[in-house]
């Protein structure tokens, strides 16, 4: 059977190992100069986020990212060959490159090349790829919402990397992609031909992600300034989809309350929608404070267009990444269109962020980041339970204050003040951000739709 470190090698010409351990410019030292990045700014100055602390994918468990691409690399077929074997066999039958050849006279583009492997090592040189996966099990329960859905495609923008990324059935894609498209600030996230599309940083520069639902996986197309990020992007991907999640957990515990269980079998699997960077959504949710998801969305269009780094999208409409606490230093509070108040929450967020005195890393202790958060001028329950669900990935954050969640409350007979809904969703512990979304599927929000 064909090991994932073998594809990689073929494809690559370099192991993971190497990929990890190649030179890179030096990110997160404060002050000193940095190289500019082929096509946008370098990494954020210090790592967060699912990559954060090494070049190895990790999202707050050990070896999520190894666990995703190499389920996503081969499987054996009942014949006996892997489906990465028996696909590469059938295409070169056709004349055609698969996952693990070597490209041989031809480019990824179909033009004449030398052949050489080392050709495609470099940062924004990358082969297109498509890698085919064998999924265990069927897609039961997502046909409903995609109809009859064709194979995710090889990549047609050179450069471009095509994966499959598994997930544990069931998985509602309404409010996971609803909620994304629903809230996306402009230049930095978009919905596209059936796609979430967005832009993050990474260590070595930054990716271009275009994720779209299937029956039994999630399409994901990359576009990376740095090859050697491809396996941090591949868990910022997982991680902001929520696809590690145990749904049937999940599902089986809000199942026992008797109000849930409606609405759980109406729409099981439903996931915590995230954002691949934690910084960035502790920023827009200070920006979303008292305000409706449009305000909120313009607050963030108004940050990216003043202060992110332009980019390159070349297989959308996005031109910006989300601007980091350090390139918010520094930020004229005058230039903000909202509350004084709220103006300095931003700035006391900026501030401490800058200078280390706020840990949002996903492994990080949830409850220290709590206190952290609390700490801060305009920091409230509502705050620091959304970056805690949204940012930290903590499964039993909860926001009884949520205006969205009162209105649903009151429709199920549940409690709408704070204090007895506290007590009584003790029952969905240790997975209440999972009813958190739920509740907020009850209405009619854009949020909860799959977008057309």
């Amino acid at each position: 059977m064909r090991s994932f470190n073998e594809t990689v090698r073929e494809v690559y010409a370099l192991t993971p190992g190497e990929l990890r351990s190649a030179p890179r410019p030096k990110a997160g030292i404060r002050g000193a100069a940095q190289p500019v990045a082929p096509a946008g700014r370098r990494g954020v100055g210090r790592a967060v986020g699912p990559d954060a602390g090494s070049g190895q994918a990790a999202v707050g468990r050990p070896a999520v990212g190894r666990r995703a691409v190499g389920r996503a690399a081969v499987e054996r077929t009942a014949a006996g060959e892997t489906a990465a074997e028996k696909t590469a066999a059938e295409k070169t039958a056709a004349g055609k490159t698969a996952v693990g050849e070597t490209v041989a006279g031809k480019t990824a583009a179909g033009k004449s090349g030398s052949g050489d492997s080392r050709a495609r090592r470099g940062a924004g040189s990358a082969a297109a790829v498509s890698s085919s996966v064998a999924e265990r099990g069927p897609g039961a329960g997502l046909e409903k919402h995609f109809g009859s859905v064709g194979a995710f495609g090889a990549p047609s923008v050179p450069g471009s990397i095509s994966l499959k990324l598994p997930f544990r059935q069931p998985l509602c894609p309404d409010n996971l992609f609803g909620h994304l498209a629903a809230t996306a600030v402009p230049g930095v996230e978009e919905w596209r031909d059936g796609a979430y599309r967005c832009a993050f940083h990474l260590p070595g520069g930054h990716a271009v992600a275009a994720l779209s639902p299937r029956p039994d996986h999630i399409a994901c197309q990359l576009w990376l300034t740095d090859l050697r990020d491809l396996t941090a992007a591949i868990s910022r991907c997982r991680w902001l989809l929520d696809l590690d999640a145990d749904p049937v957990a999940v599902d089986e515990q809000l199942s026992r309350d008797e109000v849930l269980a409606p609405l759980v079998a109406k729409n099981p699997g439903r996931r915590v929608p995230r954002i691949a960077e934690p910084e960035q959504f502790a920023i827009r949710a200070v920006l979303g404070q008292q305000v409706s998801t449009a305000a909120a969305r313009t607050h963030a269009a108004r940050l990216v267009q003043a202060h992110g780094r332009p980019i390159e999208d070349p297989g959308g409409g996005l031109t910006h990444l989300f601007p980091t606490s350090q390139d918010l230093a520094g930020l004229d509070p005058e230039t903000l269109a909202m509350p004084h108040t709220r103006r300095q929450t931003l700035l006391g967020l900026i501030d401490a962020l800058n200078a280390g005195d706020l840990d949002l890393s996903i492994g990080g202790d949830w409850n220290a980041t709590r206190e952290q958060l609390y700490a801060l001028p305009g920091f409230g329950p509502w705050t620091v339970e959304s970056i805690a669900m949204r940012a930290l990935g903590d499964p039993d954050a909860f926001i009884p204050g949520d205006l969205g969640i009162r209105q649903a409350t009151r429709r199920l007979g549940l409690p709408d003040k704070v204090g007895p809904l506290t007590a009584r969703s003790e029952a969905w512990q240790p997975w209440r951000a999972y009813a958190v979304q739920y509740l907020w599927g009850t209405s009619d929000h854009p949020i909860n739709r799959l977008p057309l």
